[in-house]
């Protein structure tokens, strides 16, 4: 007899559900997120267990990694491609868990990447690279407006980084609270950068580069950290059968529906890795100033709506050609992108 399972994924529980190849509810548990009794309560079932559906929490790592080492068959639910019955009036914990074993018994269950363990931590390490430059950004954006507030002058981003020099107490020495001000933030920015700068270290250090990396240095707008980030967050590029699911996946494709040519809604706009929408937006603003086939681009698309349009139509463009230079191995070319 084939079983199949579901797993509803909490952050301190689980409901554990099996059904066999009818369909049929077999066995349900809620289970505390301890290995140990996860496993026991699996171990009667395992020999029949054809595979185990579970939820694309936040949380997933653990549960995911603890069963493949075991030898289960797991597989990744994608949450927000998983449609319940319409109409329905309740739905629970229980309830999930018994339609994410259905749905893998029936062979339609919308499945997640799971992206592999070993190379997990390095992609995390990235991640809380752009959560510290995003804290390092709000502190400069609000130490430049109190320079600017007291001093009349605007200090560069570039100066407040500088840790050889302060340039930021000479503009706020004269009044002792200011100078606290200046003092306790310069501490916190170059802090940071500090810390940025070491896991930037460490990560290339770590890394095993592939082939495509060198060649997504060559697009506009891409340095080495953009380069690995792009390269990490995306995996395999071939799980993307098409250019227009990697940018779908990359946030850069508009999300409505349409009929009769009228906007009738719009769809999850968020639906994505918010990794790659960050690396690209980066890269389209750095296109835009300093390589000029993008400027005019940016340009064209300026003058017929605003500047946000414009922004996202570059790192849409950029996005396409991330695609292809990943999947063909092929350096940029700029008369494909820009003809």
């Amino acid at each position: 007899m084939k079983l199949y399972s579901g797993i509803d994924l909490h952050a301190n529980s689980n409901l554990l559900a099996i059904v066999d190849e009818n369909r049929k509810r077999m066995m349900k548990k809620k289970l505390a997120n301890d290995p140990e009794l996860i496993l026991s309560t699996l171990q009667p079932y395992k020999a029949d267990l054809v595979g185990i559906a579970v939820e694309s929490t936040y949380n997933w790592y653990w549960l995911v990694d603890l069963l493949m080492e075991e030898g289960y068959q797991v597989h990744l639910a994608n949450p927000s491609a998983i449609q319940k019955y319409s109409g329905q009036k309740h739905a629970d914990d229980t309830h999930d868990a018994f339609w994410l074993a259905e749905l893998l018994s029936l062979g339609i269950l919308p499945e997640g990447y799971i992206y592999p363990k070993e190379i997990r931590p390095l992609r995390d390490l990235l991640r809380k690279r752009q959560h510290l430059v995003r804290l390092r950004t709000s502190l400069i954006l609000s130490l430049q407006n109190i320079v600017t507030r007291n001093c009349g002058i605007k200090l560069s981003a570039n100066h407040i980084k500088q840790l050889t020099e302060d340039r930021v107490h000479p503009y706020l020495q004269d009044q002792e609270e200011l100078a606290l001000v200046g003092t306790v933030s310069k501490e916190s920015i170059d802090f940071l950068t500090r810390q940025i700068r070491r896991i930037e270290s460490l990560v290339t250090q770590r890394i095993q580069l592939q082939d495509s990396y060198g060649l997504l240095l060559t697009l506009p707008g891409v340095g080495r950290i953009l380069a690995l980030v792009i390269m990490l967050e995306t995996g395999p590029v071939q799980r993307f059968a098409k250019v227009g699911n990697y940018v779908s996946y990359c946030r850069k494709v508009r999300s409505q529906w349409f009929t009769n040519e009228k906007v009738k809604g719009k769809g999850n706009r968020k639906n994505g890795n918010q990794y790659l929408a960050w690396a690209f937006s980066e890269a389209a603003e750095h296109a835009r100033r300093y390589h000029p086939a993008s400027r005019t681009f940016y340009n064209r698309k300026l003058n017929q709506k605003n500047s946000p349009v414009a922004h996202n139509a570059l790192a849409h463009k950029l996005g396409r050609a991330a695609y292809y230079i990943m999947r063909d191995n092929v350096p940029f070319e700029e008369a494909k992108l820009f003809a």
